[in-house]
């Protein structure tokens, strides 16, 4: 499957046909970051439902903690 991924195209295996599985695949950790996926942003719990085809756009965007 080839997915745009933060503007790159990239391939993934055969198999991964969810959004928590593609995101889990790229080595991203759930709850550390925010997926935009074709122009909106879904919230976590939605991930599991939303299928992924071929073509598909994500921008994904790493929380990243800290302050002085």
């Amino acid at each position: 499957m080839q997915l745009t991924v933060n503007g790159e195209q990239r391939k993934l295996q055969s198999g991964l046909n969810r959004l928590d599985q593609v995101v889990e695949a790229l080595g991203h950790h759930p709850k550390l970051v925010v997926v935009e996926f074709n122009g909106l942003i879904l919230t976590p719990d939605l991930w599991s439902e939303q299928q992924v085809k071929d073509g598909d756009s994500l921008e994904i965007v790493t929380i990243v903690g800290g302050g002085s």
